[in-house]
Formats: structure tokens, sequence, C-alpha cells
């Protein structure tokens, strides 16, 4: 078992998350109760990494992470080190691939709350961030607490876009998926199989959770 492999994919799933979920709940949120120029565009870009290969995103990103890049020439001025290969341009990566498994069930969630319960906050003389904060965040907690679950695992069994991105430096990009990916190359089946059992275990954890989420949603729109 690698376990620094497994550690550094959960060190950028949980990293992603804190990156992502804040960005996402105000997305989503946007998405599900207002009406815009533009908003089916928007829609769309949020979930073209879901009908792309995830080697075309990772081409494309390393083509914006290079060093002829100018994010890539502005990162290694600020940092000293290029952006491409490295663990924060596998995170920016990350961020950007996982941007449609946490919208859109953030989404769904703010969608699923009654338009009344926003209009009786406001009626009452709560200002918007404090309907916001006390009415409808506790009740999109469902569909927020589903993204957060499926980008986490998501996360963890990404190959394509790691691979290009990041490729496989120990302690630095190597995640679980490309570790596997490597002990199979070695002809190592006993070290692949433990490992895929491992992510295929919290596979099917994760989706348990999101259907058991996504159905209290369901029946939260319904009513």
């Amino acid at each position: 078992m690698d376990w620094a492999a497994f550690r550094l994919s959960a060190e950028l799933g949980l990293w992603t998350l804190a990156l992502l979920l804040p960005v996402s709940v105000w997305l989503g949120r946007l998405l599900a109760v207002r009406s815009f120029r533009g908003r089916g565009f928007i829609e769309a870009a949020v979930a073209l990494p879901l009908v792309l290969p995830p080697t075309v995103v990772g081409f494309y990103l390393l083509l914006a992470f290079g060093a002829g890049s100018p994010l890539g020439r502005a990162w290694e001025a600020l940092a000293g080190r290029g952006l491409a290969f490295s663990f924060e341009g596998l995170l920016l990566a990350s961020v950007l691939v996982n941007l449609p498994f946490a919208v859109q069930p953030i989404q769904n969630g703010f969608a699923a709350l009654p338009p009344r319960l926003r209009e009786a906050g406001a009626m009452s003389g709560m200002a918007p961030w404090t309907v916001f904060r006390r009415v409808e965040l506790p009740l999109a907690w469902p569909g927020i607490a589903t993204a957060a679950v499926l980008t986490f695992a998501h996360t963890l069994g990404e190959f394509g876009v790691v691979l290009m991105v990041g490729g496989s430096i120990p302690g630095e990009t190597r995640t679980a998926a490309i570790a596997i990916y490597d002990r199979v190359q070695a002809f190592d089946d006993r070290g692949a199989g433990l490992m895929s059992a491992v992510l295929l275990g919290t596979s099917v954890l994760a989706l348990g959770l999101t259907n058991t989420l996504s159905r209290r949603v369901g029946r939260r729109r319904d009513g």
C-alpha cells in the first residue's frame, strides 16, 4: 500500500473542498435563483469537464500552466518555480475539473427551496445576507453535503487530468490513482488490487451518501 499517495490524494481533496465550496455555494445559488443573460453559457461552461475527455482538459490546462503562458510566468515569478508538475498546479486543476461536481448539486439544493421562503424573510425585515445565512443555507445543506462528498470522491479517483498536469512525482503529484497505474505498469497486481479496493470502497460509500442526500432534496422539492 502506497499510503503516501493516499495521504496526498486526501490532502488534495481537502484543499479542493476548501477552495471550491465557497465559490460553488455562491455560483450555485446564483444559477438557482437568478435569471440573467448568459446564464445558459455559464451552466454549459461549468458542465464542460463532464463531457470533455480528461486528457483534453489536462492538455489545455498544461498549456495554461506552462512556462510559456502568462499564468505560468506570473506564478514562476511569484513562487520561484513552475506551476505545471507541482502540487499547486494540481490543486488548481482539481478545482477547475471538479466545478460541475460541486456547483450542480448545490444549484439543485437551492432550486428546491420554495421562493416564498425568501419572500417571507424579506417581508419580516431580514436583510438578504441574513435570509441566506439563517434560512436558505440550513435548508440547502443536503445539496452542499452532496457536493462535498462528490468533489472529494472524484478528487481521489481522478486520473487523466492529474497525469497530464502533475505527472507522477512522489510526495508532490503522485496521487492514489497514479500510484495504482504505476503498480499495474510494474506488474504488482496485489498492490494495485489493494489500493483499488480502498478507492472502490470510498466510491461506494460516496455514492450511498449522495443518493441519500439527493432523496432529501427531492422530497423537499416535492413538498
